[in-house]
């Protein structure tokens, strides 16, 4: 009986260990997670479909789906919102997000809408001492020559990694709207700042 029980606990121990060691092996790293977003949405940037009026509509929310898959943006608008954000109610926080992520999108693909075989090369990575965030460094080689740094700053969430700002040489997308709604914020209303956010989101797409 005792050799049983020894058996059975060294069984049910083997397999606990299999399972974190298969569960190790099955998380993607941050660099995982950031490569294969990006390779897939140059993939989708330089499929004939994005440049075709006919069917421009659909590969653009292909991009979409790729983009929230890793930007978290309630996170990015938590840090744009700063202190102001715990004011909001659920409902605004929600609508404010989605804003925010409809503007950095529409953004984000107004600028790529001319897209001629850019490359990404992933240069470094820095993280804290836990591990739990990390900032990818890569440069954006534009088909001029020139070189554009581009950093992506990332954390662990929910058992993968998610995006939660980006620096363009060294801007902060996060620091740079702050400000804007800081502003806008001390005379006006949340659900005033989610209005504009909404309109301004429409116009990269107008242009």
């Amino acid at each position: 009986m005792r050799l049983y029980a020894k058996l059975l606990s060294s069984l049910v121990a083997s397999l606990f260990i299999f399972c974190l060691v298969t569960t190790a092996q099955a998380a993607p790293t941050s660099m995982q997670v950031l490569e294969g977003t990006i390779d897939h949405v140059l993939q989708l940037l330089a499929d004939p479909a994005f440049s075709n009026p006919a069917t421009t509509k659909a590969q653009r929310a292909r991009i979409e789906v790729e983009v929230r898959k890793v930007f978290d943006f309630e996170e990015f608008s938590a840090r744009t919102a700063g202190q102001r954000w715990r004011s909001f109610t659920r409902d605004q926080q929600k609508r404010f997000a989605e804003a925010f992520a409809k503007l950095l999108i529409a953004t984000y693909l107004g600028q790529l809408k001319d897209y001629n075989g850019e490359k990404v090369t992933y240069v470094s990575e820095r993280s804290n001492a836990k591990g739990t965030r990390v900032e990818q460094l890569t440069h954006l080689k534009l088909s001029d020559g020139r070189t554009i740094p581009v950093a992506y700053r990332m954390m662990a969430k929910n058992g993968s990694w998610v995006v939660y700002d980006v620096l363009v040489e060294g801007v902060s997308l996060v620091k740079n709207y702050r400000t804007q709604f800081q502003d806008i914020l001390a005379t006006d209303s949340p659900d005033d700042l989610i209005a504009r956010i909404e309109q301004k989101a429409k116009e990269p797409k107008a242009k």
